[in-house]
């Protein structure tokens, strides 16, 4: 005699692959037209003829969200080619003007760099 399984359903939480399995099921909802099993849900809380039509949209979105993805991942592998010289310069200047003005490391702001001339706070000797 053959032994029946309780069967897991596996719902993803990507929304993609949510959605795909949205849009199948809907598909199938709409090809049973009156006859669908899902017609029996509770419509005050699930009512799939309501809900499946904004799938589309949905899926829409979700396209444009991952092609601005793509765009703003391409955005920043621009700008970190660009900032890596930008860094490299900024860093060099720092070091030359603090040893132009190592008396007075102040004129440092008036080239916009920030300059903290509060004295380091002594390091706690730990308790043995």
């Amino acid at each position: 005699m053959a032994q029946t399984t309780k069967g897991r359903v596996i719902i993803s939480r990507n929304p993609e692959e949510a959605l795909k399995l949205a849009t199948a099921v809907y598909k199938k909802h709409v090809a049973d037209g009156t006859k669908s099993e899902l017609n029996n849900l509770d419509a005050t809380m699930y009512n799939w003829d309501v809900t499946g039509p904004t799938i589309v949209t949905c899926l829409a979105f979700h396209d444009e969200a991952e092609a601005l993805k793509g765009k703003m991942e391409e955005a920043y592998r621009n700008r970190d080619a660009l900032l890596a010289p930008i860094d490299e310069i900024i860093r060099g200047s720092s070091t030359y003007l603090k040893g132009k003005y190592s008396k007075n490391p102040k004129k440092l702001g008036d080239w916009g760099f920030p300059v903290d001339d509060t004295p380091k706070a002594k390091k706690k000797k730990a308790k043995e």
